[in-house]
């Protein structure tokens, strides 16, 4: 309770001090430092102005085994000490890791559960807190963002987020310099509504497409129209706009929470494989127009069934028509392999496996094309 008074009161950039205070003052911690995940999701870098910390790598240190298992994780320090690792995540959107120092390793065991939960009151602070300052996102960056990165990042809900019902996750690459592709998701008491759009074209341009497209589906949502009618009106939005030069494809799905029914209308490029029962297999729908190809196309909505235990992932063109230097697609076969040597893994970590193996397949470390992977693990009610 003290942690999160000092967290409501303190100013927006200010809240890794007021957590520090309350740390050193109520628990007699010997230091504190905020890391925030970058873009890639492959280090996590210290909180301005604590830069006299070292940039931790997610996949070769405490701090990122933490951030991995979303579970606290303690080492031992010099002196009887001891380093706890907390996971700093919103609703299953994972945003980074509080390290906290301790002086007594024998009594930290009991103070995890209280520590956590300041952790935990961080991330909710700090999600309000970059309304007003740029202090979190700027720690997010190991590189300078593209224009058209910045503004494709802006644009997302998060990289993952997790209810009951459902676990998401999702990655762009190239992290740093992204185009077109995209995804967005929102729930209701009863609905998920999930889009994973291909863009079309390279640089600014192609994010200004997306950008308005997937504003124009979230504007006929937020107005409570049914999927197929808010592919129309995106649709037309895009060619008033575009007369059919430029077009987007997406693939887009309305879920029911408690039935696992969904409707789904397929305008477009994006693929989805199914693991169900320890078998990968594509799941093709109707395919109907890209949006904004011609003028007031109609849309048709698709019966679609998930069932608990089913893990959906979606992928852009820039995953399964990715060429390796040979100059072989990477293809279904290789993507069913990848999301079973990743089937473990929680989907918030697949998207980011599946697109390391993927680099190893094209042989080049920056993809030419934006690759977007989304993991939807289904539990239904």
């Amino acid at each position: 309770m003290t942690a999160e008074r000092a967290l409501r009161t303190a100013a927006p950039h200010e809240l890794l001090d007021a957590v520090r205070r309350v740390l050193v003052e109520e628990y007699g911690a010997r230091s504190a430092e905020l890391f925030m995940a970058d873009y890639g999701l492959t280090v996590l870098q210290p909180m301005a102005p604590s830069r006299t910390a070292e940039v931790l790598p997610v996949h070769n240190s405490p701090a990122g085994r933490a951030f991995g298992a979303q579970e606290p994780f303690a080492e031992d320090v010099d002196g009887g000490a001891v380093r706890v690792h907390l996971p700093v995540t919103v609703r299953g959107d994972r945003l980074g890791v509080l390290s906290v120092t301790l002086p007594d390793a024998d009594g930290v065991r009991g103070l995890l559960g209280e520590l956590a939960d300041i952790a935990e009151v961080l991330g909710h602070e700090v999600v309000v807190a970059e309304r007003d300052t740029d202090v979190y996102l700027q720690a997010r960056r190991k590189d300078r963002l593209t224009l058209a990165a910045e503004m494709q990042w802006q644009l997302l809900p998060g990289r993952s987020c997790s209810r009951p019902e459902y676990e998401l996750g999702a990655q762009l690459e190239p992290a740093y310099a992204i185009h077109g592709d995209n995804f967005d998701w929102s729930a209701t008491a009863d609905h998920l509504m999930l889009y994973v759009t291909n863009g079309m074209g390279e640089g600014i341009e192609a994010s200004l497409l997306t950008n308005l497209a997937i504003n124009a589906l979230r504007n006929a949502r937020r107005a409570g129209i049914a999927i197929d009618d808010q592919a129309a009106l995106a649709d037309q939005a895009v060619y008033a706009h575009y007369r059919g030069r430029c077009y987007l494809s997406v693939l887009m799905f309305d879920f029911e929470l408690a039935s696992g029914r969904a409707k789904v209308v397929d305008a477009g490029s994006p693929q989805l494989l199914r693991l169900r029962d320890g078998v990968v297999e594509r799941v093709t729908f109707e395919a109907q127009l890209p949006l904004g190809m011609f003028e007031e196309t109609d849309y048709v909505a698709q019966e679609f069934g998930v069932e608990p235990g089913d893990r959906l992932v979606f992928v852009s063109d820039g995953v399964y028509a990715v060429a390796s230097p040979k100059g072989e697609a990477y293809g279904d076969a290789a993507l069913a392999r990848a999301i079973m040597s990743t089937r473990l893994l929680p989907a918030a970590e697949v998207p980011r496996a599946i697109l390391r193996e993927l680099t190893g397949h094209r042989g080049l470390s920056v993809p030419k094309d934006d690759a977007l992977v989304v993991c939807l693990d289904w539990h239904g009610r």
